[in-house]
């Protein structure tokens, strides 16, 4: 995994399918890294503008630090790289340009799949999409971003294998990164996007704070292993 240190470390966030949780998990990632004292920014790129509208949210509400989201698509590849620290992009297909843009110019990207085969499906054509848009924009021998994929709003009941079908799929699909860490389907998710606050916020200790933490320390070891020697 690249160096989650290294300047203007871009990490685009893009399914094909709508309902992912593309901006929920967006958002707390970046409250998440900034509550590790990293400097973020955010992209919202998707028509739906539902991280920017979140970051709104909590900006008109005074909770700080704020989340600074940007909308812009002109000169996307200028603007990416002009921040340091970590940059975060969430996009999906409704802007299929500005998706393609952000693909060829990221250093990871990170796929949300929810359980279903509907899912699996439209992330083995995204899969192929990322590999088109970077041949077409770097050649063969390009510089490739690495592809994270991970079950997301998992089934929390035991009983239910439809979360565990998909990971088992995910893992067998070729050019990609399972992420052995689920996010779940919890109530608290969807109080973070209504309320503007991050889960940690909300909760200091829950199952979904426990889970998004193995998660985002999965994505930046080197910043956890920065807290520690801090601590």
């Amino acid at each position: 995994m690249k160096s989650s240190g290294k300047k203007g470390q871009v990490t685009v966030i893009a399914n094909l399918k709508g309902g992912s949780g593309k901006s929920t998990v967006t958002f707390n990632l970046g409250l998440w890294l900034q509550m590790k004292g990293q400097p973020v920014v955010a992209y919202d790129l998707d028509p739906q503008c539902t991280l920017g509208d979140v970051a709104e949210v909590r900006r008109e509400e005074g909770y700080a630090p704020p989340l600074v989201v940007y909308q812009d698509t002109d000169r996307l590849k200028d603007l990416l790289r002009m921040h340091p620290g970590q940059v975060l992009v969430d996009v999906g297909a409704a802007n299929m340009v500005a998706m393609k843009e952000a693909i060829v110019n990221a250093d990871r990207i990170l796929i949300p799949v929810p359980p279903s085969q509907p899912d699996v499906w439209a992330t083995q054509r995204f899969i192929g999409i990322v590999n088109e848009a970077v041949e077409k924009h770097n050649g063969k021998k390009g510089t490739e971003p690495e592809l994270f994929a991970f079950v997301n709003r998992a089934d929390t009941h035991r009983a239910i294998r439809e979360s565990d079908e998909t990971e088992e799929v995910l893992a067998q699909l070729k050019g990609i990164k399972l992420i052995p860490y689920r996010l779940c389907q919890r109530t608290i998710y969807r109080r973070s996007l209504s309320e503007g606050l991050g889960i940690f916020e909300l909760s200091r200790r829950s199952k979904a704070v426990e889970e998004f933490s193995l998660f985002a320390e999965f994505l930046f070891p080197d910043i956890k292993i920065r807290t520690k020697l801090n601590s």
